[in-house]
C-alpha cells in the first residue's frame, strides 16, 4: 500500500480483505496503541458528521491525539499555499486527514507532505466511505466476492470509490443512473481493470429495475451533493423514478440489504422510513466508518 490513501486504488486489491478483517477485529473489541504518542490533523473544508466523528474517535481509540482545524483557520490555498500548509503540518504531526473539494488539492498536499495523508472526501472520490461500505457487505454476506450490488442514483464520488472497492474484492456492481449523471467511462474502465484479477466487475445501466434484479445489496446516495445546491430542481426532475423504496427492494434478491452513506433525504432518493426498514443496514454502515478508518490508520501510520 502507498503511504497515502488519496483514491481507493491506492490499496492493492489483495490488501483490501486483510484490512477489512482487521476492522472487524477492532469492532469486536481488539485493542491497538498504534497511534500512542502521535498526533493526527483533521482538516475539513466541508461539513461533516460521520467523517469527523469517526476519525476523531478512531484516533483516540488507537491512543493518538486528534487536532482539528476548520477551513477558516487555515485558508488552504488562499491565505497560505497548499504546499506550505503541508510542510508545516508535516513538521508537527504524524498524519493528516483532509476533506476538501478538488482531488488535485489533496494530491498537491500529499506531494508536499512527509507524513501519510488520507482523503476524507473530495469531489472525485470518497475512499474511506468505500472501506466502511465493503466492511458492511462483508459482515452481512460473509464475503464481497461474488456479491451482486446495485447502486441507484448519481454517479458521484461515493459511487466511483464503491466501484473500485467492490470490483477489487471480486464483487459485481451495477450502477443505475439517468443520462447525464452516469459514472464516467474512465472510472468504469479503471474499476474493471482494478478487479480483473479477482473476477470483480462494474457496469452502468439506466434502468433501476434492471440493476436491482437478483441484487444482494441495494445502495443509494443523495441526488444533490454538497456544492450542488443550485442544481437541486434540475436534479429532482432528472432522478424521477430513481427512488429506492420498499417496492424496488422487493424486486431484488430475497435477502436483500439496503445501504445509504447518509445523510439521507427521505422523499427524494429514499421513501419515508426506509432507513428503519428491517432490510436497512445504513446505521451499521455508518458505525463501520469508525472501524474501517481505524484499521486504515493503524496500517498507514
Amino acid at each position: 500500500m502507498l503511504n497515502h490513501f488519496l483514491k481507493f486504488s491506492d490499496i492493492a486489491s489483495g490488501e483490501i480483505q486483510p484490512l477489512l478483517e482487521r476492522a472487524v477485529e477492532l469492532k469486536a473489541g481488539a485493542t491497538s496503541t498504534a497511534l500512542a504518542g502521535k498526533s493526527v490533523v483533521i482538516f475539513f473544508e466541508k461539513p461533516s458528521l460521520r467523517t469527523k466523528l469517526s476519525f476523531w474517535v478512531g484516533i483516540e481509540k488507537l491512543g493518538g491525539n486528534p487536532v482539528h482545524f476548520a477551513p477558516e483557520e487555515v485558508g488552504l490555498g488562499k491565505r497560505e499555499p497548499v504546499a506550505d500548509v503541508a510542510n508545516v503540518m508535516s513538521r508537527m504531526s504524524d498524519a493528516a486527514v483532509i476533506r476538501t473539494f478538488e482531488q488535485s488539492t489533496v494530491e498537491e498536499f500529499a506531494a508536499a507532505a512527509s507524513i501519510p495523508v488520507i482523503n476524507a472526501l473530495t469531489d472525485a472520490e470518497h475512499p474511506c466511505q468505500a472501506l466502511a461500505d465493503t466492511q458492511t457487505i462483508l459482515e452481512q454476506l460473509g464475503s464481497v466476492s461474488g456479491a451482486n450490488v446495485a447502486f441507484i442514483g448519481d454517479g458521484n464520488n461515493v459511487a466511483v470509490s464503491l466501484g473500485y472497492a467492490v470490483a477489487g474484492l471480486g464483487g459485481h456492481l451495477t450502477f443505475a443512473s439517468p443520462d447525464g449523471y452516469t459514472v464516467h467511462q474512465e472510472s468504469l474502465d479503471g474499476a474493471n481493470a482494478y478487479g480483473v484479477a479477482v473476477g470483480g466487475s462494474v457496469k452502468q445501466v439506466i434502468n433501476p429495475q434492471e440493476a436491482v434484479a437478483n441484487a444482494d445489496i441495494v445502495y443509494t446516495d443523495v441526488w444533490t451533493s454538497m456544492g450542488q445546491e443550485a442544481e437541486t430542481a434540475k436534479r429532482l426532475k432528472a432522478f424521477e423514478g430513481y427512488q429506492v423504496n420498499p417496492e424496488l427492494l422487493d424486486q431484488a434478491g430475497p435477502n436483500v440489504k439496503f445501504m445509504h452513506d447518509l445523510p439521507a433525504h427521505p422523499g427524494e432518493e429514499i421513501s419515508d422510513g426506509l432507513l428503519y426498514d428491517s432490510r436497512s443496514v445504513a446505521f451499521d454502515q455508518a458505525e463501520n466508518r469508525l472501524w474501517a478508518q481505524a484499521a486504515l490508520m493503524e496500517k498507514l501510520i
